[in-house]
């Protein structure tokens, strides 16, 4: 149920920085040796030819990335994520049942192999994620994940190592939902819930150059709305 194609959408626009909402199966860069779609950097370069991205987000991955317009803005930014005092706020809906309250993971992830990242606490580097159960359903739950530190697939590998894999996420022992998990009847083909995994950035909080907090939020796209619509229809 991926329905159609979707574009960058701009969110919040002023002269030192762009915030956008990023569609699943936009690659934040330019991809090395294959070309699914134009990237975040080159749609926004084509607009603002000194922008920057300030940091991001896996390709399957929907949601709120920043976008510096300048070297400044970008530097201001940057020490921020250095310094982990931006928030990143996502959403995720997870196989099963889960009741995670207040409920922190501290688990170091390796990721020197990037075909096999994984908890290391030999090798790993430190990696701190908070969850929150938002909302269950019989067969799914709506979390929101406040990851602390930044590395690669932090969230997937956090849950995955909490037997809370993230729904559709095949490459951490997922498997594609299909609407006969949910609804008994079904009339037609017996599709997909969603066809990538179900994380998407719901909210960045960031301070700007005049020390002004800023919350960016970004809307679910459409194959994540209609994920949940149809949870909260069939599996409640």
């Amino acid at each position: 149920m991926s329905g159609k194609k979707q574009h960058i959408t701009i969110i919040e626009e002023n002269d030192r920085w762009v915030a956008i909402n990023k569609p699943p199966y936009v690659p934040s860069l330019p991809e090395r040796g294959k070309y699914t779609a134009e990237s975040v950097l080159e749609w926004s370069r084509k607009r603002w030819p000194e922008s920057i991205l300030c940091h991001r987000i896996d390709r399957e991955t929907s949601g709120a990335l920043l976008i510096a317009k300048d070297a400044e803005t970008y530097r201001h930014v940057s020490i921020q994520f250095e310094k982990r005092q931006i928030e990143k706020i996502y959403h995720a809906i997870v196989d099963g049942v889960v009741e995670f309250q207040d409920f922190w993971v501290d688990l170091p992830i390796n990721t020197d192999n990037l075909n096999n990242i994984k908890i290391d606490k030999q090798f790993g580097k430190p990696a701190q994620t908070h969850f929150q159960t938002l909302q269950t359903f019989r067969h799914f739950t709506l979390l929101e994940c406040k990851p602390k530190t930044g590395r690669l697939h932090q969230i997937r590998v956090h849950l995955a190592s909490q037997n809370a894999k993230i729904a559709a996420d095949e490459l951490y022992g997922s498997q594609t939902p299909r609407l006969s998990l949910v609804k008994r009847k079904i009339s037609g083909e017996d599709r997909p819930l969603i066809q990538r995994f179900a994380l998407h950035a719901r909210e960045l909080i960031f301070k700007d150059l005049n020390n002004q907090t800023i919350s960016i939020m970004a809307d679910y796209p459409n194959d994540f709305g209609v994920f949940l619509k149809l949870l909260d229809k069939y599996d409640r």
